[in-house]
Order: C-alpha cells, then sequence, then structure tokens
C-alpha cells in the first residue's frame, strides 16, 4: 500500500461507515414516523453526525428514503421449479417471520406501506409487489386464476406482515414459526389446487 493509499483508507473507511448509519437511522425513523414524519436532522441526530452529510451522500431526502426502501430478495427465492407452496413459505419464512435488517426497522416492503399517503412511494410499492413479486408468483400457478391466486397470496402475506409488525396483533407476533408456515402452507395448498367453493345454489 502506498503512502496516499494509506492516508485515503480511513476516510474511505469513515463514509462506508457514515453513509451505513445514516442508512440504519433512517430506516428506523421512515418505519415508525413514514416520510412526511421524518426530518433529515431527525436522521442525522440518530446516526451522530451533522444533516448536511445526508445531501452529500445521499443527494436528497427522497433519494436516502428510496435507498432505504432497497431490499433484496433473500437468497434461493424464485428458484428454478419451485411451485407457489415452496415460494410462499421461504417469503413467509426469509420476509415475514425473518429478523429485522440490518440495522433494525421493518422490511422496505412495510415501509414504504408507512408512507404510502405519497403518490410516489405508492407507485414504487406497486412496482415491487405487482412487478417483482406477484408476477413471479403467478407464474408458479398452473391453470386458470393464476394471477388471481397469486394476488391472494400476496395479500395473505402482506397482511400478515402488516398485522405483525404495523397493527402488533396480540397472536400473529408470538406465534409459534413452524405452526404459521403451516398453517399458509395449507391456505397456499388450497389456492394451488384451484379449488371452488361450492355452488350455493346446488343441490
Amino acid at each position: 500500500m502506498t503512502y496516499a493509499d494509506f492516508m485515503n483508507a480511513p476516510k474511505r473507511r469513515d463514509r462506508a461507515a457514515t453513509r451505513s448509519a445514516l442508512l440504519d437511522a433512517a430506516r428506523r425513523r421512515f418505519a415508525e414516523h413514514g416520510y412526511d414524519g421524518t426530518g433529515v436532522r431527525e436522521i442525522a441526530a440518530d446516526a451522530g453526525v451533522d444533516a448536511t452529510l445526508i445531501f452529500r451522500y445521499f443527494g436528497s431526502k427522497r433519494h436516502l428514503f428510496d435507498e432505504a426502501a432497497n431490499g433484496e430478495v433473500p437468497e434461493g427465492l424464485g428458484a428454478p421449479g419451485a411451485g407457489p407452496a415452496e415460494l410462499a413459505d421461504a417469503l413467509v419464512r426469509e420476509v415475514v417471520l425473518g429478523d429485522a435488517p440490518a440495522g433494525g426497522g421493518e422490511h422496505p416492503l412495510l415501509l414504504m406501506l408507512r408512507s404510502a399517503g405519497r403518490p410516489e412511494v405508492r407507485a414504487r410499492l406497486h412496482e415491487e409487489v405487482c412487478d417483482r413479486y406477484l408476477a413471479d408468483m403467478a407464474d408458479r400457478f398452473a391453470g386458470e386464476d393464476a394471477a388471481l391466486r397469486a394476488e391472494l397470496v400476496g395479500a395473505l402475506l402482506l397482511g400478515m406482515g402488516v398485522m405483525r409488525d404495523v397493527v402488533g396483533s396480540p397472536v400473529l407476533p408470538g406465534a409459534d414459526p413452524d405452526r404459521v408456515r403451516a398453517l399458509v402452507a395449507a391456505m397456499v395448498a388450497a389456492l394451488e389446487a384451484g379449488g371452488r367453493p361450492a355452488d350455493p345454489t346446488g343441490p
């Protein structure tokens, strides 16, 4: 390592650490208060830095929110050949029941729900849910109504996340994960089978 490299390395590490601290603080603030209820000074104070660094590293509060709301699909999800039940179980395990993201906060989808009153956030949420998750899920259903059944699975999983992490319902947050996964698997299996309710006008 040259002398110049040696002198620059701590600065690079400091920039990376500061940027990471700001993202962690932003995730917590946006998750708790939403976009409009969160100020850049509050985020900076939580991270222990000056607010001007938010604009230096991210350009704006909006760009900081966009990066805070980014979430990678857990490794192994969407594997070729996996059916709806396998994909749903992976999402329940890794997203709904999984540990909070590094630095705290909620899954990015739930973070966006907190700020869904803003049109641009609703558009981003629609893109993430419909184009990223539901389209993949629908491709794994065979037969008719694939898109409808995929949306029903999505509603189930997203609703579970809201009940568990936003509403704080009395049972789901403390429920046995294996039992939750088993019950979800049964519901998804019914949708995968494509069963329809009995005709109430029939015999």
